[in-house]
């Protein structure tokens, strides 16, 4: 049986991700139920012409024309009555939400079902990146101090390099079943 990737959150680090997980030898699913806004583009892999659309068919869109990649879509929110049927068989979850409800829900269902799951995390102020395994990740409330990382495309590049650490790591558990982890700041990245 093909492993599959099950992605959830196709913002500033999920669509990054998914383009960078395209030569897996793995299906990928999204999960999001947000649509493009006009700001997403600034720091999102989403196209002007997909403003308005949901971000789950604007990614398959984009992975089929660029790439031939199909990927199964599920373009709802992520709830605690349908989280087991999102993440069923689900060879690897990759969480890039970027809210702590949603992510409870994720590590609460991946740990009860012991499903590998590898967490992507930003700093509001794009100082620093996490690329974290599950039995290690420690959810965060969100305080209301900071702001999205992606509204004004400051932090363009650092998420790019946070999505490829989180791409590598995926690598790393699809090909070799070795889980890897990083701690990135602006200056560099550290394994953990």
């Amino acid at each position: 049986m093909r492993k599959q990737i099950t992605v959830v959150g196709v913002g500033a680090l999920g669509s990054h991700v998914v383009q960078l997980v395209r030569n897996l030898d793995a299906s990928i699913m999204v999960v999001d139920f947000d649509r493009i806004e006009q700001k997403n583009l600034l720091s999102q892999f989403h196209a002007k012409a997909h403003v308005g659309k949901l971000k789950t068919e604007a990614i398959t869109q984009t992975m089929n024309f660029l790439w031939g990649v199909p990927l199964s879509a599920k373009p709802t929110k992520l709830t605690f009555e349908n989280v087991g049927v999102l993440l069923k068989n689900s060879s690897l979850v990759i969480d890039c939400l970027d809210n702590g409800a949603s992510r409870r829900l994720v590590q609460e269902h991946v740990r009860k079902f012991k499903y590998p799951c590898l967490h992507g995390a930003l700093a509001a102020n794009g100082s620093f990146g996490r690329v974290i395994w599950d039995e290690d990740f420690v959810i965060d409330d969100e305080t209301g101090q900071g702001g999205a990382t992606c509204e004004d495309g400051a932090h363009l590049p650092f998420i790019a390099v946070v999505s490829s650490y989180i791409s590598l790591a995926a690598q790393e558990f699809i090909n070799n079943s070795k889980k890897v982890g990083f701690s990135i700041s602006p200056a560099g990245a550290i394994r953990i």
